[in-house]
Order: C-alpha cells, then structure tokens, then sequence
C-alpha cells in the first residue's frame, strides 16, 4: 500500500511534461492513420543490400502487411533463446546507433536476434503523429514471436527503443492474455520519451505482465525518461517479479552513440542472468 502511495506522490510532483494527461487536456489526435508503407519501402532498399551480419527476411502480419526483418544467428553453437528488436522512431532494423550493436553484439551472448521494421510516418512527424500509428506496430510484433517460437526452442526476448517502446506498450496493454504468454522477458531502453509538450499517451504496462523486465535507460536520457525512472520502478516492485532490474548506462544519451558496446554487455549480463529462462507453461 506504501508503494502505491508513494507512487501516486510522485507521479503529483513530476512536472506536466513528463505525465499522462486526461483526455480533456490532450490535443486532438487523429484516429487511425496509415503508416507511410513507400517510405517503408526506400528503407528497405537503402539498407538491404549492406547488411553483412545476418540475412534480410520479409514477414507478413495478421493485417496481412508484409515487412522487412534481419534475422542473425547467435555465435558459438545452440542460442539461448532469441531477441526480437524494435527500433526507435522513423528508424529501420538496422539503424546503426543502438539497433546494429545490439542485433549483432547480442549474438556474442548466445543469442538469436530478429530486428524488425515498425511502422513510419514522415521524418518530420511528431510522438503525437505516431501514437496513431502504434495499433499497426502489434501484428508485426507477433509475428515476429511466432517465427521465431516456430523455428528455434528457447525463450524469447522482446526488446524495444525509445517509440519502439511505446509501440510494444500499446500492443501489451491491448493484447489478449494469449500473447503476453508469448514471450519471456522484456527489455525497454529510454521508456517514457516523448516530444516536448507531448506527454505519454498510454500508462506503462506492467502490471500486465508476469515476466522480468529490464528498463535501461542512458546517464544523460531524455528528461521526461529520466524523470519517469522513479514512477518506473516504483511500480516494477508493486508488480512484484523478483528479477525486474533498473539500470543507468554511464557516459551516455537517449541514441548511445558510441556507447552500444555498454548498452550491449550491460543487456547481455542481465539476459545471461535472468532472461534466459523459458518460463512457459
């Protein structure tokens, strides 16, 4: 009850811009907006062709859209499980600051990696713009754990990057019970970032799930992440999974450049330790 209320005190204190709004101070967002399926497409071509760790794959959601994928097998005999990726805002599966290190780096801790391509909107577009777009980002993702549950044995890791994951957010606070048993742990690096004026949309997921998650954030990350990391933890011990972990990587911002090599060891330990575990039934 303590925790509960202490989280209610801090989430009064952080400034409005690191908060959820009630709808009625919120701006008008638009419903349902396509993802920008031609940009997708220039993406694909600009990075295919100069991907040397791993092989380019196409898979095709529920929703019946086909998508890029980089597939990368683990180093030095049976995975551990594998990892699928979801790569930040208007990004791609290989996007070279934090994506590709962690892809392949990944790989050197025993581990299967599956990047995906999420859906995009025009560079220009806004956090805002893109929460109308997160409901195209669940099909993908489930996909990508059914490809990966059918090919290779072991537990699954789902990790997600900045509005990766406010994508994997939407698709756990909407997804039935059925596909939050689909994976086995959850990784979420710069949880909370949003534009400036902009405040999260959704709450965290947590409380729906029952696997141990890592939130790993930068030394010098976005101020409404950081701002967040109390609340964020906060509700990780009410949820109370036993190896849940909180973790700052020193010497870096938001994007890690220059510091995937951290990034990586510092997902890889606690993966080697505890997300390694296929806790289905």
């Amino acid at each position: 009850m303590a925790v509960k209320y202490l989280s209610i005190l801090l989430l009064a204190v952080i400034p409005l811009v690191a908060q959820p709004q009630p709808d009625s101070l919120r701006p008008a967002i638009v419903v349902d907006m396509a993802p920008d399926h031609e940009r997708e497409i220039r993406l694909r071509g600009e990075i295919e062709d100069l991907i040397l760790d791993g092989e380019a794959v196409t898979l095709t959601g529920a929703d019946g859209v086909g998508f890029l994928g980089i597939y990368t097998e683990a180093e030095n005999g049976p995975a551990r499980g594998s990892v699928v990726l979801l790569h930040g805002r208007g990004f791609h599966p290989d996007w070279q600051d934090v994506i590709h290190p962690l892809r392949v780096g990944l790989t050197r801790f025993g581990w299967n990696t599956l990047s995906i391509q999420l859906p995009v909107l025009d560079k220009a577009a806004s956090y805002y713009d893109y929460v109308a777009v997160f409901p195209h980002a669940g099909p993908r993702i489930e996909a990508a754990i059914d490809r990966l549950r059918r090919q290779h044995p072991g537990p699954i890791v789902l990790l997600a990057h900045s509005c990766g994951t406010h994508m994997a957010q939407h698709w756990m606070l909407h997804a039935e019970p059925a596909a939050l048993a689909s994976f086995d742990a959850y990784v979420g690096i710069g949880m909370g970032a949003t534009d400036i004026g902009q405040p999260m949309r959704e709450p965290f997921p947590f409380d729906r799930l029952s696997v141990p998650v890592l939130d790993i954030y930068a030394e010098d990350d976005f101020r409404a992440v950081r701002l967040l990391a109390g609340v964020r933890r906060l509700q990780l011990e009410a949820n109370g999974h036993p190896h849940h972990a909180q973790v700052v990587v020193p010497g870096s911002e938001h994007y890690f450049v220059d510091r995937g090599m951290a990034l990586t060891e510092s997902i890889g330990a606690w993966l080697t330790g505890v997300g390694g575990q296929d806790r289905r039934p």
